[in-house]
């Protein structure tokens, strides 16, 4: 891997931390939603990751090292990055609170909340952005070797 690979790797972890703090963002605005488009109270998402899987064997690495080095176009996921692999809804029942004034309170007077922990959504709202942090200063340093390599060969 080349040091544009490594920059690959860090872009694709970076977006997949942006991912992750805006499914906590909607799990924060939406933690009082009693009714959404399906009938029942919001439920927490999840993002789940998945390593992008490295080609292994001869054949890929005598191609990877007679291509030329050239930026990525995007099409495809880096070696060795991460990507989303799903967005999935917490299983965790609805949180029940007495509020017979409610306009969408049952018979028995309780309305269904979306079980959603403002303090568990901080705390994965902090990791998203610690890693986003990390992954940013791991390509300001990339951008520094590279610097530092060209002016070796300018020298």
């Amino acid at each position: 891997m080349n040091l544009f690979g490594l920059m690959e790797t860090s872009g694709s972890a970076m977006q997949a931390e942006r991912m992750r703090a805006e499914v906590v963002a909607t799990n924060m605005a939406n933690a009082e939603t009693t009714r959404t488009e399906s009938g029942g109270p919001y439920k927490r998402q999840h993002v789940v990751f998945a390593a992008n899987q490295v080609p292994e064997g001869f054949l890929h690495l005598l191609n990877s090292a007679s291509e030329p080095a050239s930026l990525s176009t995007g099409d495809t996921e880096p070696d060795g990055g991460v990507h989303i692999a799903q967005v999935i809804e917490d299983s965790a029942p609805a949180l029940k609170r007495y509020d017979p004034g409610h306009p969408d309170a049952g018979p028995d007077g309780y309305v269904a909340y979306p079980d959603i922990n403002p303090l568990t959504e901080m705390v994965d709202l902090m990791g998203a952005t610690r890693a986003y942090g990390l992954n940013s200063s791991a390509v300001q340093a990339e951008k520094g070797m590279i610097t530092s390599a060209l002016d070796i060969a300018r020298s």
